[in-house]
């Protein structure tokens, strides 16, 4: 199926589009809010700008797509692939990330306000001034992930994997740091030791 049919399909009416193959489509600025696109292949896609509010993305394949400011407000993208996309100052409040693979994404000023990423691997991604307010982080993998001047306020990171993370500048007040690794993660008071 190509873009226009999608796009066609969608404006009737149509919402389901699971397993889809849209691998490097561009739907720059589409409007596509609680579309069904659950293990669909969006690699390489561009879908900068669209609007995805409370779309699902269960189990999709969303690595290396440019998600830059997307809409995903409430979208579900549990287990879904986006290793290496570029998310930068997309909002992902309230998404359910739990299971995602983000390793190497770009998050850099994102917002996932109350997001779930439980048990996500998020290993090696940059998330410098990413608003994780009230975030569900619980056996989250965050090693060597870039987290300075993170808001993390009220963020449940219990037992989280934060070796060698970056947390200059971030804002860890109320959050619950029970059992999380934070070997060699650079705060505000040095690197911290086991």
């Amino acid at each position: 199926m190509d873009i226009d049919e999608l796009l066609k399909r969608y404006a009737a009416g149509e919402r389901d589009f699971s397993r889809i193959d849209l691998g490097k489509a561009n739907l720059y600025r589409a409007n596509l809010s609680e579309i069904n696109l659950a293990e669909a292949n969006l690699a390489n896609a561009d879908l900068s700008r669209a609007n995805l509010f409370r779309a699902n993305l269960r189990g999709a394949n969303l690595s290396y797509a440019s998600l830059t400011a997307v809409n995903l407000t409430g979208a579900n993208l549990s287990e879904a692939n986006l290793s290496h996309a570029n998310l930068i100052v997309a909002e992902l409040c309230k998404a359910n990330l739990t299971h995602t693979k983000l390793i190497t994404a770009r998050l850099w000023k994102a917002n996932l306000n109350g997001a779930n990423l439980s048990q996500a691997k998020v290993n090696h991604a940059d998330m410098g001034l990413t608003d994780l307010v009230g975030a569900i982080l619980i056996e989250t993998h965050l090693r060597e992930v870039d987290l300075s001047g993170a808001n993390l306020i009220t963020a449940n990171l219990k037992k989280a994997d934060l070796r060698q993370a970056n947390l200059l500048g971030a804002n860890l007040w109320k959050a619950n740091l029970e059992g999380t690794n934070l070997s060699g993660a650079t705060m505000a008071d040095g690197i911290i030791h086991p």
